[in-house]
């Protein structure tokens, strides 16, 4: 990460980033493959090398304009599709980015770098079957590209996986927490005799308490590069599930005079900007809470770390510490960036089971109510039945269809499932804002996208002053969107180590006012995000 200095500051709304996407809206233009002439084709040179020098910067925004303009000038070379295709990948925009590497190979059906781009958006999204036919193509356009063959070979091999791991499920089989308290009893998962770190505590009947004192012993362990004992990690996981298991899938937060909550967005797996994050909210206390809005794991090679911090505070301050679910706390995104290799390579594969079944516990949303009559609103300013103002978070967004009420959002049955890719739990966890009105499709190739308008009915039909949400880097750490009624913030600042984006956080008081604190990145130890990813997204940064 960056070596910028990690000072807070809190900043006006009206100084919100622009979204860190390419396009306003998920609308793919269709351009003419006529004819073009030599002076279209050196000019759309000319740009590209502008272009190729912005994806350099790390400007992935200004990169895609930039190859726009070169494809409009010549739209018959498929370089500028692909390059477009690789900057769209960078923003996570998966979606274009497939239909650019299609369109690169509709133009030359012989382009490797073009299938090569597709293979990877497929393995982005989860659907590595695809991606095996592509590296395929590849492999036979350049056999003595050794790079791909192993890319390929790795992609079958985590095909082959999926494949077993569904044919050997057994329904009705017993559930991780269930098999884990099991072992615990038999006695299979004592703590190490040689482990020398921060020792939990046990209550007057003998079993393991969470103490601040031990967290902040761990968080020095962590620091050291030392992975906890497998009974810590599980003691954890199952003194959080315990709290997660008793709330509703849409959680309500009433904040009573004096109390604050910070709303923080996606932290993936980045834990020593986890920490100053948490050096600048505060740990949980009676007065204060915080709100985790999804994606704490996969991508940041500190997965472990994070979790297990957020789920101690979780089990020491359940009533103060609060943690929605995010599209990245599922299984088939952790076979694929990550968090599943790292919880097998540092703590085992049960620990890995545990968690996964731990993520289906975690509620859906957060409704953040004011307690206290606003002092500050206007004339649009959407208020509760009650006159108060209250905040909708959730980690994706809103539905594929009007009418969805906070009652449809508190009776999602939820534990034991994945989101998969259509229904309600899948837009909560999904879904993007774009600036046109209706909806349209997903710039990831998942989920929808929902304009303004729908943003509006909705909180007008529910009673919600605005929406909070995640799921996207914002260059600024955050972005107010819809008219006010949608803001974005993220919390992972120069994401993946290149994205050069500042992080932010998000604090509600009783009367419902906001205000929004930005942070820079902090310095970590030499291990590249990614570090555990498995199958053939392991060679790449993203």
């Amino acid at each position: 990460m960056s070596e910028s200095s990690s000072t807070s500051s809190s900043v006006s709304p009206s100084r919100a980033s622009i979204s860190l996407s390419s396009l306003p809206s998920p609308e793919i233009q269709t351009l003419s493959l006529g004819d073009v002439t030599d002076e279209d084709r050196a000019q759309a040179i000319k740009i590209k090398k502008e272009a190729n020098q912005a994806f350099a910067s790390h400007n992935f925004v200004e990169a895609v304009r930039l190859y726009t303009q070169a494809i409009e000038l010549n739209p018959l070379d498929a370089t500028y599709w692909c390059n477009r295709a690789a900057a769209r990948t960078k923003l996570e925009e998966y979606g274009f980015a497939l239909s650019d590497a299609s369109k690169a190979i509709e133009v030359d059906p012989k382009y490797a770098k073009a299938f090569y781009r597709r293979a990877t958006c497929y393995l982005q999204i989860a659907k590595p079957q695809l991606a095996v036919a592509d590296f395929k193509k590849v492999v036979a356009l350049e056999p003595r590209n050794t790079v791909v063959q192993s890319q390929l070979t790795a992609t079958q091999k985590l095909v082959r996986r999926i494949e077993f791991e569904k044919a050997i499920e057994v329904e009705g089989e017993k559930n991780p927490v269930e098999r884990c308290h099991e072992i615990i009893a038999e006695g299979g998962c004592e703590v190490e005799k040689a482990y020398a770190g921060p020792q939990l505590s046990t209550g007057d009947d003998g079993k393991y308490v969470m103490t601040e004192e031990f967290i902040k012993g761990m968080i020095q362990w962590f620091k050291a590069g030392k992975n906890l004992p497998r009974r810590y990690a599980w003691e954890i996981i199952l003194g959080a599930c315990s709290h997660f298991v008793e709330e509703e899938s849409l959680v309500n937060l009433d904040l009573q005079e004096g109390v604050t909550c910070d709303v923080i967005g996606d932290v993936h797996g980045q834990f020593y900007d986890l920490l100053n994050l948490y050096s600048l909210t505060g740990i949980p206390s009676e007065n204060h809470c915080l709100l985790m809005n999804g994606d704490l794991v996969d991508r940041g090679s500190w997965s472990i770390e994070v979790i297990l911090t957020a789920f101690a505070f979780k089990w020491l301050y359940p009533t103060r510490m609060f943690i929605n679910r995010g599209n990245h706390e599922a299984k088939d995104m952790n076979r694929t960036y990550g968090f599943e290799g790292e919880a097998k390579h540092k703590h085992g594969e049960q620990t890995y089971k545990l968690f996964a079944h731990v993520f289906t516990t975690l509620p859906l949303a957060t409704l953040v109510s004011a307690t206290k009559a606003p002092t500050k609103t206007s004339t649009t300013t959407i208020l509760s039945p009650e006159g108060l103002k209250r905040y909708f978070v959730v980690h994706g967004g809103l539905f594929s269809k009007d009418g969805v009420t906070l009652d449809d959002v508190r009776k999602i049955p939820r534990i034991g499932r994945q989101p998969g890719q259509d229904g309600l739990m899948s837009d909560l966890l999904w879904t993007d804002p774009q600036t046109l009105p209706g909806r349209g499709p997903s710039k990831r190739g998942v989920g929808i996208a929902f304009g303004p308008d729908v943003t509006k009915r909705w909180c007008t039909l529910n009673g919600v002053t605005s929406i909070i949400r995640s799921h996207e880097v914002r260059q600024d750490g955050y972005a107010v969107e819809h008219d006010g009624l949608c803001t974005t913030v993220f919390s992972a600042p120069n994401y993946v180590d290149q994205v050069g984006n500042k992080g932010a956080f998000i604090r509600i008081d009783a009367e419902g006012d906001q205000k929004y604190f930005q942070f820079e990145a902090t310095p970590h130890p030499p291990m590249k995000p990614m570090a555990y990813a498995q199958g053939g997204l392991a060679s790449l940064m993203m």
